[in-house]
């Protein structure tokens, strides 16, 4: 078949051999929608179909391709009802297992018939077996006759099959439109000149039969594609930069008396990291085009106060701040050190939470919108509808990773007027590792709060097996009696909200029956806000001695006197999670310590883990290690909507291309800029917009 005359570039899949509507609609779901959307739709995986094993030589516990003639087709009524097949080569018979078939389906596998299937070989009841494999009957000129190249596994969707996926792209490709496929990328900008983009794309569908991850050609052809795919990633967010840098907001200039008073009335002495952090932020706010700052710093090293001062800077011009945070708890948290901090200085805050109801929800309302309220904190409450800005100049944003674009963008919106729009400033205490940053964070200039408070003195952190469980509980009495008071963290590998407050509540009810003499308190996400403020009050006033909760507390709590944390099944969390845990505690005077309790035996990840996590409590240094064994996506917030995900790129293995990325998004906007926006929408598509976020 011939090609319809067009570009694979825009050349629309209904133009392919067999794609009716309700399959176009499926594939419109993965976002394809033309020829040149088929062939960047990249396989994740492969599957060895180039060689035909003897079936008396399978193994169970690996994947098999086998053929042979069917000797016996029986139904089992017994147990789980299931379809069996048996075929037989000369060497050996293997039984294929079909729990869902159809009549029809069965009736096709007549004794005698040829069958080639692939699937893992797994040791069954008659014998090696294999459940739902891959098959196809095979004529007798065909026998005997496998695969050129490995096998591409691609992403899916619902209605859509593998075998419709390769049929297509073997369409595009055997048809010659990967070769007419437009190369964007000038001469000498691509790390693999000599490797033609066609010729990339073709490796990575048909990889040749005895192809590794590691062979050279398969990784050229990678790291090409890859490089392409994170210069669309930047060239998209430097563009967007771009946009926001010619945009209006208010220029907005602190009043010095009031910001000396505020820092003299604090309980603590600036760093000077943080004194260096609020200048750049104050340089920022005095122009008047949006600031967008990223200020990161690892658990307590004082973004609060920070962004305390950045709030101070915009009230003294007249204009209001709103600040947002992923948990009621975490809001509350803030709202208690604002008004700490600035209710001396004639500040009014309100706390807009999803608890706030009738009258006083009334009253609040009002006050941000007449202007009363200066300072308006809350979580995602901050951007219903209702909520309405009498003249908003500062949005801060606590832990940016948690939200969804969608909901960054709202509280955007919510403060422009006339085409002007807020300042932002984000915060994180993930710390995130310089290879993220220049990307996932290309379109905001960045701080960092990198000097501990004067007095923090590193958590002694100790890994102990759940046997000696009964010590740890020893120790907390011992604890207690000192005077300090404890965390002690239940973590569960199931998602499930209900199994981990039940198993709370459980380790709750055992250590104060363990701990008679121990005053014992229970915070998780199913109690009533009130109830949970109550609890939170009475740790921090010392009325609890040992607080027993879910990871709720992982950001929020913040009591100087909690100088121990436990953390049961420590090998379930990643290494970010546990960080984030441990610095609730070393927050007061004195030494303090993180147990991390496992269950053997242990992976060797989790291992790897624990390790990093006794050596350091450097949170740089642990993103780091965090990024190299779990990849970005976690990092970044990859579930949230509109985070960076990609098709190919792996930020753990190509950062070593992200300075020549850079430099190639800096050539391409100012010798091409022609090129930007195909390239874009080749590697983004529908995606570029979460930029705007």
């Amino acid at each position: 078949m011939a090609w319809h005359s067009g570009s694979p570039d825009t050349l629309p899949i209904a133009s392919l051999k067999g794609v009716g509507a309700q399959t176009l609609a499926r594939l419109q779901r993965l976002g394809l929608t033309t020829v040149q959307d088929l062939l960047f739709h990249l396989p994740f995986r492969y599957e060895d179909r180039t060689r035909i094993l003897p079936l008396g030589s399978v193994k169970p516990g690996e994947p098999a391709q086998v053929e042979g003639q069917i000797e016996l087709v029986e139904v089992l009524p017994k147990g789980r009802r299931a379809l069996i097949v048996r075929i037989a080569d000369g060497t050996g018979a293997l039984h294929l297992r079909f729990f869902h078939y159809t009549a029809a389906q069965q009736g096709q596998f007549l004794r005698g018939r040829r069958l080639r299937c692939y699937g893992e070989v797994r040791e069954g009841y008659f014998g090696p077996e294999i459940t739902h494999p891959d098959y196809q009957f095979v004529a007798e000129g065909e026998a005997g006759r496998a695969e050129p190249h490995l096998t591409p596994v691609y992403p899916l969707t619902e209605g859509v099959h593998q075998k419709t996926l390769r049929r297509l792209i073997a369409q595009a490709l055997d048809q010659s439109g990967a070769e007419r496929l437009t190369d964007w990328l000038p001469e000498g900008l691509s790390p693999y000149p000599q490797l033609k983009l066609w010729q990339a794309l073709r490796l990575l569908h048909r990889p040749p039969a005895g192809s590794s991850e590691a062979s050279p050609e398969l990784s050229a052809a990678r790291e090409r594609l890859a490089f392409e795919e994170l210069l669309a990633h930047q060239l998209s967010l430097s563009r967007f930069r771009q946009r926001v840098r010619v945009q209006a907001a208010p220029a907005l200039r602190g009043d010095p008396e009031t910001l000396r008073r505020f820092v003299e009335h604090l309980p603590f002495a600036l760093t000077g990291a943080q004194r260096r952090v609020i200048a750049e932020i104050e340089a920022d706010l005095a122009l008047a085009r949006p600031m967008m700052r990223l200020v990161q710093g690892d658990v307590g090293s004082g973004k609060t106060v920070v962004a305390a001062a950045a709030a101070l800077t915009a009230l003294a011009s007249g204009h209001q701040v709103a600040i947002m945070a992923p948990t009621e708890l975490l809001a509350e948290q803030h709202c208690r050190s604002f008004r700490q901090w600035l209710d001396p200085l004639g500040v009014t805050i309100v706390l807009l939470s999803g608890r706030l109801k009738g009258e006083q929800r009334k009253s609040a309302l009002e006050a941000v919108a007449q202007g009363r309220a200066g300072v308006a904190i809350g979580t995602h409450a901050l951007f219903q509808e209702r909520v309405v800005f009498h003249r908003l100049g500062l949005v801060i944003i606590d832990e940016q990773h948690r939200f969804g674009v969608h909901q960054r963008l709202a509280l955007r919106e919510k403060g422009s007027r006339g085409g002007i729009y807020p300042h932002q400033l984000i915060m994180t205490a993930t710390p995130i590792p310089r290879t993220l940053a220049m990307l996932g964070y290309a379109d905001l200039d960045l701080s960092l709060l990198d000097e501990r408070p004067p007095g923090r003195i590193p958590v002694n952190t100790v890994v102990i097996p759940t046997a000696r469980r009964a010590d740890v509980v020893a120790r907390i009495g011992d604890w207690v009696a000192k005077g300090r008071q404890v965390y002690w963290v239940c973590t569960l590998i199931e998602e499930s909200e209900l199994l981990q407050c039940q198993a709370a509540e459980k380790s709750a009810r055992l250590l104060a029956e363990a701990l008679p003499a121990v005053r014992v308190g229970l915070i998780h996400g199913r109690q009533k806000p009130a109830d949970k403020e109550a609890v939170m009050q009475s740790f921090k006033a010392g009325a609890i001695d040992l607080l027993v909760a879910t990871t709720v507390i992982e950001v929020g709590m913040d009591v100087p006197n909690a100088s121990l944390m436990v953390i049961e099944n420590a090998e379930r969390l990643g290494l970010a999670q546990l960080h984030q845990l441990r610095g609730r505690v070393g927050r007061g005077p004195g030494e303090a310590h993180c147990v991390l309790l496992y269950q053997p035996p242990l992976s060797a990840a989790a291992r790897e883990r624990l390790a990093i996590l006794r050596e350091s409590d450097d949170g740089f240094v642990i993103a780091e290690k965090d990024l190299a064994i779990r990849g970005p996506g976690e990092l970044l917030g990859t579930r949230q909507t509109g985070q960076i995900q990609f098709r190919i790129a792996d930020l753990a293995r190509d950062r070593a291309l992200l300075e020549a990325v850079r430099q190639a998004a800096e050539a391409l906007l100012r010798d091409y800029p022609e090129r930007v926006e195909p390239l874009i929408r080749r590697w983004v598509g529908d995606a570029a917009h979460y930029a705007e976020a």
